[in-house]
């Protein structure tokens, strides 16, 4: 089967809200007689729909303060009954006319809905499409999530029960609209959920917006689309038949004019990157017609603008439904996502605390359908990665909204996640899995640990890791003297010649990445001289480790201010390195968010960087290896090295940075392994 085929194919399959709300199907390259099939399928589920439920759309649902949101509505005929909500809320485009090709999208994951005996409601956030008002992060205010579920339970139609779903920004915020406790909200399915979280355990990102202090800047070209601040809108007087007219002539979705991301991102000062591109006006420089606490681009981790939006802060906003959480190896933040998870199960209260269930899979941001029997993610090959993931989600509703007795929960894992290298679905009823153990690795060299073919190693100091990690154990403590030396290993990291991102843990990050994602072989990178490598010798037997990564330095640099980076490697027999997840640290954070501190020139610090999570199985043979770099670049945002605000600069120094490594300053990484059974 061709590319092109499996594609059409999988238009014409049913998903559950799994991916984001009716993202646009890439239609361009279909043949005409593709085209027509497509068409006929679309017209035909229309019809379908139309036998058997009730079908309301644009709806316009007040909010506290007079704006309204447009809501499509499908429920079953059967009006001597009421139904259950699965409620899906959205920035993205969900109208029912396909304006472009002239007929009705895809209403399969509708249909399936109102067969099931559900009612399926689809919202516009704030300041999107037909919804009025103003666009802030995640649709604030969080007061209308509950005037939404408010309304939806005083329907006549509506047994007041509601569950949401989602993915992406379908998903993230779900989080703090659990918060609210509006009894009507029975459960939650978010997925790929990363932006919603705020501050959650080490994680202090708002939002996908940080990681360690430093800007994601994947963020930059996705906002860009979506804070339309100036666009048409409606006269509130609309009549519904009007509006149901309109949509099938205006489906009133931003057309920006083409960016070359990847140029545009190199463009400085950086809080003007949108604007410089052409991009729309809004909540990322501030332009906006309503006060959200300054603009983003500006706000430090620990502002208190961030706690105005609709993000989730764990320790403030308690979440007390049940939930289903869906994430995936690849994704921006599957950190947070489990931490969050992990939060819940135990901050919940009474029956709710056993009632959290996670599924981890190695794809993509919300990649979960794309899994074949044999999935590739970036370049590696994780073999069958597919699971039903209608049938589970439908067996977490019928259990909670329709109170059907299914025996869903104890023959459902806690966790199911996905082990890469090994390639196979696992099971535990924690994260980490019960049993896993940390494992510390230490960091040496004799001063050359530049590039893939210096002398950067990785090595463990006692026998009893050696038991979990079955590497040779070091003999430098035999030699006190040795031991002592501190041979540190220096880059050189310039901002105007960043080291790149290549493939990687990433989401919406259009042409800017190299590879686009995932796992890729980093040889190519670590040819470079900024970037330091450390690899073990060779496992003796495979390892599985699942679990936080954590990697702490002791550094020193010349500079003010500057970053430092981790990555780490699956590295194969035969050379290949497969990146498996990444982090970085903006040092002047190193003491905290909420303040800054400069770096005295030479002086040595010791920094722990936000930690990396993985589930991989390092065979006999493979070996484990850290990359250390100044700049993950566009993945994450350059420092400019100065000590200065970053954003508004235009204008950057050249930093030498040194990671150091003796009894004195024992820089290391420390792997969770999951004890052979």
């Amino acid at each position: 089967m061709t590319v092109r085929a499996r594609l059409f194919a999988g238009f014409l399959s049913s998903a559950l809200l799994l991916p984001v709300a009716h993202a646009q199907r890439p239609n361009a390259n279909l043949t005409p007689a593709e085209r027509a099939t497509l068409i006929a399928h679309r017209e035909e589920i229309e019809k379908q729909l139309e036998d058997i439920a009730i079908i309301d759309r644009k709806v316009m649902v007040p909010m506290r303060d007079g704006k309204r949101m447009a809501t499509d509505i499908y429920r079953p005929k059967d009006t001597s009954k009421t139904y259950p909500i699965i409620f899906s809320r959205t920035p993205y485009n969900f109208n029912f006319w396909d304006v472009k090709t002239g007929t009705y999208r895809d209403m399969s994951q509708e249909l399936d809905a109102v067969k099931r005996g559900y009612v399926l409601i689809e919202m516009n956030e704030r300041g999107h499409f037909f919804s009025e008002g103003n666009y802030d992060i995640l649709g604030a205010p969080l007061t209308d999530a509950d005037d939404e579920f408010t309304w939806m339970a005083g329907q006549p139609w509506s047994n007041k029960k509601i569950g949401l779903i989602g993915c992406s920004s379908t998903a993230e915020w779900q989080l703090a609209a659990a918060s609210l406790g509006n009894k009507a909200l029975t459960t939650i399915i978010p997925q790929s959920f990363g932006a919603g979280v705020g501050k959650v355990g080490p994680y202090n990102e708002q939002g996908n917006w940080y990681r360690g202090g430093a800007v994601q800047m994947l963020f930059i070209d996705w906002i860009a689309g979506e804070q339309n601040q100036v666009r048409p809108q409606f006269p509130p007087n609309t009549s519904q038949a009007d509006l149901i007219k309109a949509s099938k002539l205006f489906d009133l979705a931003p057309q920006l004019s083409p960016i070359d991301w990847a140029k545009a991102f190199e463009h400085l000062p950086e809080k003007d990157i949108i604007a410089a591109a052409g991009g729309p006006d809004g909540i990322y420089a501030d332009k906006m017609p309503v006060d959200t606490g300054g603009a983003m681009i500006e706000r430090t981790p620990g502002d208190p603008a961030w706690r105005k939006g609709g993000l989730w802060q764990s320790e403030t906003m308690p979440i007390n439904v049940p939930g289903f959480w869906f994430m995936t190896w690849y994704d921006v933040s599957t950190g947070p996502n489990l931490a969050a998870y992990n939060f819940v199960r135990s901050t919940a209260k009474g029956e709710v605390k056993d009632q959290q269930y996670a599924v981890i899979a190695p794809t993509l941001h919300c990649g979960y359908k794309r899994a074949t029997e044999d999935t590739v993610v970036g370049e590696r090959h994780m073999g069958d990665a597919r699971l039903d993931y209608d049938a589970l989600t439908y067996a977490w509703f019928d259990h909670f909204l329709k109170g059907e007795d299914n025996g869903f929960l104890k023959k459902q894992p806690k966790v199911t996640y996905f082990t890469m290298g090994s390639n196979k679905w696992q099971h535990s009823e924690s994260w980490p899995p019960a049993g896993a153990k940390p494992v510390t690795l230490q960091l040496t060299s004799g001063g050359k640990a530049n590039t893939l073919n210096g002398d950067g190693r990785l090595v463990l100091k006692t026998k009893a890791e050696a038991a979990l990690l079955p590497i040779p154990v070091e003999s430098l403590k035999k030699d006190p003297a040795k031991a002592k030396l501190d041979l540190a290993d220096t880059f050189t990291y310039d901002p105007m010649h960043a080291t790149p991102s290549y493939g990687g843990n990433v989401c919406c990050a259009a042409n800017t990445i190299q590879g686009n994602g995932g796992a890729l072989d980093q040889r190519k990178m670590e040819a470079r001289p900024d970037i330091l490598v450390y690899t073990s010798e060779p496992l003796m037997a495979g390892v599985e480790v699942s679990g936080p990564i954590t990697v702490t330095y002791y550094i020193s640099s010349d500079v003010k201010d500057t970053d430092v980076t981790a990555k780490l490697i699956d590295v194969l027999p035969d050379g290949t390195a497969y990146n498996l997840d990444e982090t970085i640290q903006r040092l002047r954070y190193r003491e905290g968010d909420d303040k800054k501190v400069w770096l005295e020139k030479d002086k040595v610090y010791k920094i722990t960087l936000t930690p990396m999570v993985t589930s991989n199985f390092f065979a006999a043979g493979h070996r484990i290896r850290l990359e250390v770099a100044g700049a993950n670049f566009p993945r994450f945002d350059r420092n400019l090295n100065t000590g200065g605000d970053n954003v508004s600069e235009t204008t950057s120094v050249v930093a030498h940075t040194s990671i150091h490594h003796s009894d004195q300053y024992p820089s290391t990484i420390t792997l969770t392994v999951v004890p052979t059974k």
